[in-house]
């Protein structure tokens, strides 16, 4: 399923909602450990995956966020960013398609790098970084137009040296089969 299907629709732009065990009721249990995990997702797709992890590089372009992206990143409206659009494939299959947005103000110093990081994955990058910490998780479950399909969502704001890059993580179908033990 190209990215396309689930960055460009406007419930993609739906209200995010933080990450509480009150909403996790609504979330099927199967999809909470995912959802809810604070470590590397790229090691555990990896590990989930037996090796078999490659990242398919969609687009990485200077772009304007959407109105939620610029505000979890406190950018001001229509400040541009690199939008980086990502499938995160395993045995060949989609497992993931991540929205990263790097707001030009990220991108300084050691962290220029982040401009255009090919096809290796950011979250291995995030995670190594010495100074790094998470924001909060949000989540959303976001419908496809014209579809009952939905996919469930998360995102959070990494901080490199207090500076942010928010990543998107929007969890695809043939995921539903892993267990979140796997990863």
């Amino acid at each position: 399923m190209p990215i396309t299907l689930v960055h460009s629709q406007t419930p993609y732009l739906s209200a995010w909602r933080s990450y509480k065990r009150p909403l996790s009721y609504h979330i099927p249990r199967h999809w909470q450990a995912w959802l809810q995990d604070k470590g590397s997702l790229t090691s555990r797709l990896v590990h989930a995956s037996d090796g078999h992890f490659r990242v398919r590089v969609v687009s990485n372009k200077w772009g304007i966020p959407s109105p939620s992206e610029a505000q979890a990143l406190s950018l001001k409206p229509r400040q541009k960013a690199i939008i980086r659009e990502v499938e995160l494939l395993c045995h060949d299959q989609i497992w993931v398609c991540a929205r990263s947005i790097i707001p030009h103000s990220t991108l300084t110093g050691s962290l220029r790098k982040f401009k255009d990081i090919g096809n290796k994955p950011l979250g291995a990058l995030l995670f190594k970084h010495p100074n790094m910490t998470r924001g909060a998780l949000e989540i959303a479950c976001l419908k496809q137009t014209h579809s009952c399909i939905s996919h469930w969502a998360r995102r959070s704001v990494f901080y490199l040296d207090n500076k942010g890059i928010l990543v998107t993580e929007v969890f695809m179908p043939p995921m539903s089969s892993v267990s979140p033990a796997d990863g």
